[in-house]
């Protein structure tokens, strides 16, 4: 019988588009002895959670909450309880989770409608908006911080048209919230999908959640209660019932509400988790956290630059916190990506679908985003790149961005 050794991971300094460092003081967190779900404390700190929840969202929807699962979990949780067969679905993709909300939506039985442009690209807002005009679907679902492009999709014009022609938006911001500003309400957004393991810095494993009154109306008539814990008064017929149990949000609502009606057993540690995570953020500051994040990205971009090596996603749509560099003509990127990883313990990452093979991604998220960070990685690059004999400018990365810290 094979016997196995306690858990020893190595140190490593992440900076990919996530998941990223976790915040030691989430890590005490995750230790915090484990409660009852229903236990005055813990429901005390669901509340909370809620509550700070709607600060980072921008918000003053009363529904605010985290599903538990991976970022997915929560664009699952999202669309199957809003789409009905038949529903139409518009999907602008400029990137690849452009193309997994096209997957769930389809899966779920919607009638898709797509728009595309190149991965680089973001859409200019009065194209969605015409073509939303056009083909007046129920849904607009759309990414706001793509990381397979470093890219930012503009919404504050697509959410108040959406909104004035009476169609939904739904919106994946896990990669921009918490780093970027996400401004549900002043953007006129119906429901936002956020994730813990990038700018949060609190592990994967929680999806947060938050949606306005029109996305309750149409859950309070999908709505089925469960049989093994519905009364009498919960008894209805339901035309079309949100199909999947668990990411049912009707019923997560009353399990998060003041009903507290048992939908399953809340991931106790992921919810100490999220909720130190987002204590974190306030305490620093939404404005100040932004700023952070620009400052360090101005650095790194300036230490790229300074090597010599051409950025990406060098544009005015650029996503503050993951950086696309490309990889120099006739360099192996995986093997430059290994060195990294083994010689030095950093982890960036590559790309998916057209630009595989073509750039790196660089994230600059959360905890990962230190100056320390920054600069180690700059001065690693440099190293791994001259052992590849990559045309680069030597010695001016690490330089370039303590000018910009300095």
């Amino acid at each position: 019988m094979t016997k196995y050794r306690e858990i020893h991971a190595p140190l490593r300094t992440i900076m990919t588009p996530g998941p990223v460092e976790v915040d030691p003081r989430v890590l005490r967190a995750m230790a915090t002895p484990i409660l009852g779900q229903f236990d005055p404390a813990f429901t005390q700190m669901m509340n909370e959670t809620m509550d700070m929840l709607r600060q980072t969202f921008q918000t003053k929807n009363q529904w605010a909450f985290p599903v538990d699962g991976t970022s997915r979990s929560g664009l699952e949780a999202v669309l199957c309880s809003l789409i009905e067969p038949g529903d139409k679905v518009l999907v602008p993709i400029f990137g690849r989770f452009g193309h997994l909300l096209t997957e769930i939506a389809e899966r779920h039985g919607a009638e898709l409608h797509l728009m595309e442009c190149p991965w680089g690209e973001v859409f200019d807002q009065q194209a969605v908006i015409d073509e939303v005009k056009r083909v007046q679907p129920k849904i607009v679902a759309i990414v706001h911080g793509e990381t397979s492009t470093g890219c930012m999709q503009p919404l504050d014009l697509i959410g108040p048209a959406c909104r004035e022609l009476g169609v939904l938006t739904v919106v994946d911001a896990v990669a921009s919230i918490g780093g970027a500003p996400v401004k549900v309400d002043e953007w006129q957004l119906d429901a936002v999908i956020g994730g813990t393991q990038k700018c949060i810095s609190v592990p994967s494993g929680m999806a947060p959640v938050t949606y306005n009154e029109r996305v309750e109306q149409i859950l309070a008539s999908r709505k089925k209660v469960e049989r093994g814990v519905a009364l009498d008064s919960d008894r209805r017929d339901v035309a079309h019932p949100i199909r999947s149990n668990y990411f049912d949000l009707s019923q997560l609502q009353d399990y998060w509400g003041p009903r507290r009606l048992n939908h399953h057993t809340e991931a106790t540690s992921m919810l100490y988790a999220l909720r130190e995570g987002l204590r974190i953020l306030l305490d620093e500051g939404l404005e100040e956290r932004f700023e952070r994040h620009k400052l360090h990205e101005k650095a790194l971009m300036a230490g790229i630059r300074g090597m010599g090596l051409e950025l990406f996603n060098d544009v005015a749509w650029k996503l503050p916190v993951v950086t696309c560099v490309k990889i120099p003509q006739g360099v192996d990127g995986e093997s430059v990506r290994n060195m990294l990883l083994h010689q030095f313990g950093i982890e960036i990452a590559s790309s998916f679908g057209p630009l595989h093979g073509q750039i790196w991604r660089i994230g600059t998220m959360g905890y990962s985003c230190r100056k320390e960070n920054v600069l180690f990685v700059l001065s690693a690059l440099e190293a791994v790149l001259i052992r590849h004999t990559a045309p680069i400018v030597i010695g001016r990365g690490v330089q370039e961005a303590l000018n910009v810290y300095e």
